[in-house]
């Protein structure tokens, strides 16, 4: 599946521009996505929502969420020894 590669890439492309944002906004209070696009422009906030998106969608993606913090079954191609 070739678009579920190509979104998961974006997604995690988006995670990193907002983790970088906030970092940035973290120590020296400024916004990279607002001083790159305006300050509360329509690309502005079109940008924090795909970021949140992103953020959800990769977050519900991860094995690790299977059980809570357990890890997901797999099913393995080889039998057990």
């Amino acid at each position: 599946m070739r678009g579920s590669a190509t979104a998961k890439t974006i997604g995690i492309i988006l995670l990193v521009i907002g983790g970088l944002n906030w970092g940035l906004v973290g120590l020296f209070n400024f916004d990279l996505v607002a001083f790159l696009l305006g300050p509360m422009s329509v690309l502005t906030r079109i940008t924090y929502v795909l970021v949140g998106i992103a953020a959800v969608g990769v977050g519900l993606g991860m094995p690790a969420l299977c059980g809570w913090g357990q890890p997901c079954e797999t099913k393995s191609k080889h039998p057990a020894s």
